[in-house]
């Protein structure tokens, strides 16, 4: 049995992936759903680098005791599993990579420091992790958006931690794997939204033509919440990657 591991984004957690686990759990799949660390009931790291985040992912897969697993990494999810196939590639046989990309840029940047201080300013204002998924979430959607999966994102997004969230941030700034990509010698699927403004489908088709072994799936007016908002389309293009590549 084939074991896949869901990785969230930055305003997300293990619920992030209701709609995925018990339809993959039921096609025969291992489907386990982490929060990384200082997400949910996780520990925190220390320091919160991309070196421990993915050692604690490493810990989770040797934990599962059956063997390399598939990763599919949603957003900042996307970032940790390339980055934890590049660390500990032997945990790894496949990776679906999900409205994300292969890099967030240089972490000294004057894009990064304002990246960040937009992103954090609300908190330091005193605004609730609640208020800000509140502003951020509705610019995530697409055109066939479900309203009501938009809305269990802000809640889940709700949930966060603010130190968390700060970490996390930072954290995205940090991430480059743009020179691993031709090195990725697993089956990969790329999974794309035609909405989404913040991993944009053009960057992700580039990136997906530095990739070997990469299949490619646009969903039509997606945002940058995919799996939440078009769970059947995304489900449907998840598994028929799995039976065509056989893992």
């Amino acid at each position: 049995m084939t074991s896949l591991v869901f990785l969230h984004g930055v305003g997300g957690g293990h619920h992030s992936w209701d709609d995925q686990l018990p339809f993959f759990a039921a096609h025969g799949y291992g489907a386990h759903a982490w929060d990384q660390p200082g997400y949910g009931h996780s520990a925190g790291a220390d320091p919160y680098d991309l070196e421990q985040i993915c050692a604690a992912l490493a810990r989770l897969i040797e934990s599962l005791d059956d063997g390399p697993v598939v990763l599919i990494g949603h957003s900042m999810g996307g970032f940790i599993a390339q980055e934890a196939y590049a660390r500990h590639a032997g945990l790894v046989k496949g990776l679906a990579l999900c409205f994300t990309s292969a890099a967030f840029g240089n972490a000294g940047s004057e894009f990064a420091r304002n990246f960040i201080a937009s992103r954090i300013r609300p908190l330091d204002e005193g605004r609730t992790m609640g208020e800000i998924a509140s502003t951020v979430m509705p610019a995530m959607r697409g055109s066939r958006s479900d309203p009501a999966a938009l809305a269990r994102a802000a809640r889940i997004m709700a949930e966060v931690p603010p130190d968390t969230y700060r970490k996390a941030v930072a954290l995205l700034t940090t991430f480059d794997r743009r020179e691993n990509l031709p090195r990725i010698d697993v089956p990969t699927l790329l999974v794309a939204g035609g909405d989404d403004r913040v991993a944009p489908a053009a960057v992700m088709q580039r990136m997906a033509q530095k990739i070997p072994a990469c299949d490619w799936v646009l969903l039509e007016g997606c945002g940058h919440l995919g799996q939440l908002d078009q769970p059947g389309p995304f489900n449907a293009a998840l598994l028929a990657f799995l039976r065509k590549r056989q893992l």
